[in-house]
């Protein structure tokens, strides 16, 4: 099952990150809390699980930017795509991407992009075989 995270989803969706990014610092609870919460509340910012027997195994988010060119539709970025590393190769990735994607399609986004900093071919190969091609942009990035 994939749906929009809920409240209860909070610890879920930490420890997945924790894989994503295992190398961050641990940002205490109430923190991280209050974070999810306003993503939770805020409109255009989604995150999605997908649930296998009633668990939390891959979640993405989607952030849907309202734009005043292409005839003022909106983009879609989407950020931090983890799968749960026990269930990694069995399609989940490719049925969230999916549905992800399908999200960005019904608030009639005209594109959606997202930036992995992974060097892990197979990474890349997934996401070219959900639709992306890293030839149509060029990315840069900056950080304070």
């Amino acid at each position: 099952m994939i749906r929009a995270a809920r409240s209860e989803d909070f610890g879920a969706i930490r420890r997945l990150y924790r894989q994503l990014q295992p190398e961050d610092p641990v940002v205490p609870d109430d923190a991280a809390r209050s974070i999810f919460d306003t993503i939770l509340d805020t409109p255009g910012l989604t995150l999605l699980v997908l649930e296998a027997d009633g668990v939390v195994v891959a979640t993405t988010y989607l952030n849907v930017i309202p734009n005043m060119t292409r005839s003022a539709s909106p983009y879609a970025v989407i950020e931090n795509v983890v799968v749960h590393e026990s269930v990694r190769g069995t399609g989940f990735g490719k049925q969230i991407m999916e549905a992800t994607l399908q999200h960005a399609w019904n608030a009639g986004c005209y594109k959606a992009m997202l930036l992995t900093g992974s060097k892990d071919a197979r990474t890349h190969a997934f996401y070219r075989t959900c639709g992306f091609s890293r030839d149509a942009k060029t990315a840069y990035l900056a950080r304070p």
